[in-house]
Protein backbone atom coordinates (compact mmCIF):
# COMPACT_ATOMS: atom_id res chain seq x y z
CA UNK A 1 0.00 0.00 0.00
CA UNK A 2 1.57 3.48 -0.94
CA UNK A 3 1.45 5.42 1.96
CA UNK A 4 0.41 9.19 1.29
CA UNK A 5 2.45 12.31 1.70
CA UNK A 6 0.19 14.48 3.54
CA UNK A 7 -0.17 11.40 6.14
CA UNK A 8 -2.02 12.92 9.21
CA UNK A 9 -1.07 11.61 13.01
CA UNK A 10 -4.13 9.88 14.25
CA UNK A 11 -5.54 10.06 17.06
CA UNK A 12 -8.17 8.28 19.70
CA UNK A 13 -10.88 10.65 17.95
CA UNK A 14 -10.80 9.50 14.39
CA UNK A 15 -13.52 7.50 14.00
CA UNK A 16 -13.75 4.30 11.63
CA UNK A 17 -15.39 5.34 8.43
CA UNK A 18 -12.75 8.00 8.35
CA UNK A 19 -9.83 5.43 8.81
CA UNK A 20 -11.05 3.24 5.98
CA UNK A 21 -11.63 6.40 3.87
CA UNK A 22 -7.79 7.22 4.35
CA UNK A 23 -7.01 3.43 4.33
CA UNK A 24 -8.75 3.35 0.92
CA UNK A 25 -6.51 6.29 -0.17
CA UNK A 26 -3.18 4.68 0.97
CA UNK A 27 -2.77 5.63 4.35
CA UNK A 28 -0.71 2.89 5.36
CA UNK A 29 -0.79 4.39 9.28
CA UNK A 30 -4.66 4.57 8.96
CA UNK A 31 -4.79 0.70 8.13
CA UNK A 32 -2.31 0.14 11.26
CA UNK A 33 -4.92 1.98 13.38
CA UNK A 34 -8.21 0.33 12.07
CA UNK A 35 -6.39 -3.42 12.70
CA UNK A 36 -5.43 -2.62 16.12
CA UNK A 37 -9.00 -1.41 17.04
CA UNK A 38 -10.92 -4.38 15.56
CA UNK A 39 -8.81 -7.45 14.84
CA UNK A 40 -9.86 -8.51 18.42
CA UNK A 41 -13.30 -8.12 17.75
CA UNK A 42 -13.48 -9.57 14.75
CA UNK A 43 -10.87 -12.66 16.09
CA UNK A 44 -13.41 -13.40 19.02
CA UNK A 45 -16.37 -13.34 16.50
CA UNK A 46 -14.93 -15.94 14.37
CA UNK A 47 -13.84 -18.04 17.74
CA UNK A 48 -17.21 -18.36 18.87
CA UNK A 49 -18.62 -18.91 15.64
CA UNK A 50 -16.05 -21.94 14.72
CA UNK A 51 -14.87 -22.90 17.75
CA UNK A 52 -11.04 -23.56 16.97
CA UNK A 53 -8.25 -20.66 17.38
CA UNK A 54 -6.47 -21.74 14.48
CA UNK A 55 -9.18 -20.86 11.90
CA UNK A 56 -10.37 -17.87 13.83
CA UNK A 57 -6.78 -16.49 13.46
CA UNK A 58 -7.00 -17.20 9.51
CA UNK A 59 -9.79 -15.92 9.20
CA UNK A 60 -9.15 -12.67 11.06
CA UNK A 61 -5.42 -12.62 8.59
CA UNK A 62 -8.24 -13.10 5.48
CA UNK A 63 -10.36 -10.43 6.68
CA UNK A 64 -8.07 -7.49 6.44
CA UNK A 65 -6.56 -8.85 3.51
CA UNK A 66 -9.89 -8.49 2.18
CA UNK A 67 -10.17 -4.87 3.37
CA UNK A 68 -6.97 -3.96 2.05
CA UNK A 69 -8.63 -5.55 -1.22
CA UNK A 70 -12.55 -4.68 -1.34
CA UNK A 71 -12.19 -1.58 1.23
CA UNK A 72 -13.43 1.01 -1.28
CA UNK A 73 -16.61 -0.86 -1.59
CA UNK A 74 -17.51 -0.12 2.07
CA UNK A 75 -20.86 2.05 2.23
CA UNK A 76 -21.83 3.99 5.44
CA UNK A 77 -24.40 4.27 4.66
CA UNK A 78 -25.65 0.52 4.83
CA UNK A 79 -23.70 -0.33 7.70
CA UNK A 80 -21.08 0.70 10.40
CA UNK A 81 -17.17 -0.60 9.67
CA UNK A 82 -17.56 -2.98 12.47
CA UNK A 83 -20.84 -4.38 10.73
CA UNK A 84 -19.24 -4.78 7.34
CA UNK A 85 -15.93 -6.64 8.92
CA UNK A 86 -17.74 -9.30 10.57
CA UNK A 87 -19.90 -9.40 7.51
CA UNK A 88 -16.41 -10.60 5.96
CA UNK A 89 -15.80 -12.94 8.62
CA UNK A 90 -19.33 -14.20 8.50
CA UNK A 91 -18.26 -15.59 4.84
CA UNK A 92 -14.60 -16.10 5.78
CA UNK A 93 -15.53 -18.53 8.48
CA UNK A 94 -18.65 -19.78 5.99
CA UNK A 95 -16.03 -20.91 3.51
CA UNK A 96 -14.12 -22.72 5.93
CA UNK A 97 -16.63 -24.60 6.66
CA UNK A 98 -17.16 -25.50 3.72
CA UNK A 99 -14.00 -26.49 2.65
CA UNK A 100 -14.24 -29.20 5.11
CA UNK A 101 -13.44 -27.82 8.09
CA UNK A 102 -15.16 -29.25 11.30
CA UNK A 103 -15.71 -26.86 14.16
CA UNK A 104 -13.42 -28.15 17.06
CA UNK A 105 -13.83 -27.72 20.98
CA UNK A 106 -11.91 -24.68 21.83
CA UNK A 107 -9.20 -26.02 24.66
CA UNK A 108 -8.87 -24.87 28.09
CA UNK A 109 -5.85 -23.42 29.69
CA UNK A 110 -5.07 -19.83 29.76
CA UNK A 111 -4.83 -19.21 26.21
CA UNK A 112 -7.83 -20.72 24.97
CA UNK A 113 -9.98 -19.46 27.97
CA UNK A 114 -9.21 -16.52 28.33
CA UNK A 115 -9.84 -15.95 24.15
CA UNK A 116 -12.73 -17.69 24.32
CA UNK A 117 -14.51 -15.69 27.25
CA UNK A 118 -13.64 -12.50 26.64
CA UNK A 119 -17.11 -11.72 25.12
CA UNK A 120 -18.85 -13.69 27.69
CA UNK A 121 -17.97 -11.44 30.39
CA UNK A 122 -20.96 -9.51 32.16
CA UNK A 123 -23.54 -10.98 29.75
CA UNK A 124 -27.29 -11.80 30.12
CA UNK A 125 -27.14 -15.13 29.47
CA UNK A 126 -23.40 -16.55 31.04
CA UNK A 127 -24.70 -18.00 34.03
CA UNK A 128 -21.08 -17.17 35.84
CA UNK A 129 -22.00 -13.49 35.78
CA UNK A 130 -25.13 -13.82 37.83
CA UNK A 131 -24.70 -12.90 41.03
CA UNK A 132 -27.17 -15.80 42.16
CA UNK A 133 -26.55 -18.14 39.41
CA UNK A 134 -27.59 -21.69 39.31
CA UNK A 135 -24.33 -23.55 38.82
CA UNK A 136 -22.75 -22.56 42.15
CA UNK A 137 -22.13 -26.19 42.69
CA UNK A 138 -20.19 -26.38 39.28
CA UNK A 139 -16.56 -25.33 39.23
CA UNK A 140 -15.82 -22.20 36.74
CA UNK A 141 -14.45 -24.17 34.06
CA UNK A 142 -17.89 -26.15 33.79
CA UNK A 143 -20.02 -23.28 33.60
CA UNK A 144 -17.65 -22.36 31.01
CA UNK A 145 -17.38 -25.02 29.11
CA UNK A 146 -21.09 -25.93 29.33
CA UNK A 147 -21.98 -22.56 28.11
CA UNK A 148 -19.47 -22.24 25.25
CA UNK A 149 -20.33 -25.84 24.24
CA UNK A 150 -24.34 -25.05 24.00
CA UNK A 151 -23.20 -21.85 21.90
CA UNK A 152 -21.39 -23.81 19.11
CA UNK A 153 -24.05 -26.43 19.24
CA UNK A 154 -27.07 -23.49 17.86
CA UNK A 155 -27.64 -23.52 14.01
CA UNK A 156 -25.47 -21.25 12.59
CA UNK A 157 -28.10 -18.55 11.95
CA UNK A 158 -28.90 -18.40 15.56
CA UNK A 159 -25.43 -19.05 16.89
CA UNK A 160 -24.64 -15.52 14.45
CA UNK A 161 -27.41 -13.68 16.37
CA UNK A 162 -26.57 -14.65 19.81
CA UNK A 163 -23.11 -13.67 18.98
CA UNK A 164 -23.05 -10.48 17.21
CA UNK A 165 -25.93 -9.35 19.80
CA UNK A 166 -24.90 -10.93 23.01
CA UNK A 167 -21.01 -11.47 22.88
CA UNK A 168 -20.49 -8.68 20.58
CA UNK A 169 -22.87 -6.28 21.52
CA UNK A 170 -23.92 -4.81 18.48
CA UNK A 171 -27.56 -3.20 18.08
CA UNK A 172 -30.16 -5.04 16.14
CA UNK A 173 -29.33 -2.81 13.18
CA UNK A 174 -25.49 -3.49 13.16
CA UNK A 175 -26.21 -7.29 13.53
CA UNK A 176 -29.04 -7.83 10.58
CA UNK A 177 -26.09 -5.89 8.63
CA UNK A 178 -23.41 -7.88 9.62
CA UNK A 179 -25.62 -11.20 9.07
CA UNK A 180 -27.07 -9.89 5.76
CA UNK A 181 -30.33 -10.01 7.11
CA UNK A 182 -33.24 -7.66 8.34
CA UNK A 183 -33.74 -6.23 11.97
CA UNK A 184 -36.82 -8.33 12.36
CA UNK A 185 -35.06 -11.56 11.56
CA UNK A 186 -32.37 -10.93 13.92
CA UNK A 187 -34.71 -10.33 16.71
CA UNK A 188 -36.42 -13.28 16.05
CA UNK A 189 -33.30 -14.91 15.79
CA UNK A 190 -31.88 -14.24 18.75
CA UNK A 191 -35.36 -15.05 20.99
CA UNK A 192 -35.07 -18.45 19.55
CA UNK A 193 -31.08 -18.90 20.29
CA UNK A 194 -31.93 -17.85 23.90
CA UNK A 195 -34.82 -20.30 24.12
CA UNK A 196 -32.64 -23.36 22.88
CA UNK A 197 -29.71 -22.14 25.15
CA UNK A 198 -32.07 -22.30 27.92
CA UNK A 199 -33.41 -25.65 27.02
CA UNK A 200 -30.30 -26.94 26.60
CA UNK A 201 -28.79 -25.34 30.06
CA UNK A 202 -31.84 -26.95 32.13
CA UNK A 203 -32.56 -24.72 34.35
CA UNK A 204 -35.18 -22.08 34.31
CA UNK A 205 -33.59 -19.98 36.13
CA UNK A 206 -30.78 -19.93 33.42
CA UNK A 207 -33.89 -19.01 31.22
CA UNK A 208 -34.21 -15.80 32.69
CA UNK A 209 -30.54 -14.95 32.59
CA UNK A 210 -30.88 -15.33 28.83
CA UNK A 211 -33.55 -12.88 28.25
CA UNK A 212 -31.58 -10.34 30.19
CA UNK A 213 -30.29 -9.37 33.91
CA UNK A 214 -33.49 -7.31 35.66
CA UNK A 215 -32.88 -3.82 34.97
CA UNK A 216 -29.84 -4.36 32.91
CA UNK A 217 -30.57 -1.75 30.06
CA UNK A 218 -29.23 -2.67 26.24
CA UNK A 219 -29.46 1.30 24.96
CA UNK A 220 -27.29 0.27 21.72
CA UNK A 221 -30.52 -1.59 20.53
CA UNK A 222 -33.32 0.59 21.27
CA UNK A 223 -32.95 2.66 18.06
CA UNK A 224 -33.08 -0.40 16.08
Amino acid sequence: MEQPANLTNLGADVGDDELLRRMVEGDEEAFATLFRQQQAGVYRFALHMCGSAAVAEDVTQEVFLILIKSGSHYDPARASVRAFLFGIARNCVKRHQERGGRYVQIPDGPDGTRGAMDGLKDNPYNPASAPDNPFSALSRSEQIESVRQAVLSLPVPYREAIVLCELQEMSYAEAAAAAGCSVGTIRSRLHRARAILAKKLESNQARSLIRGIPGKAHPKRCPA
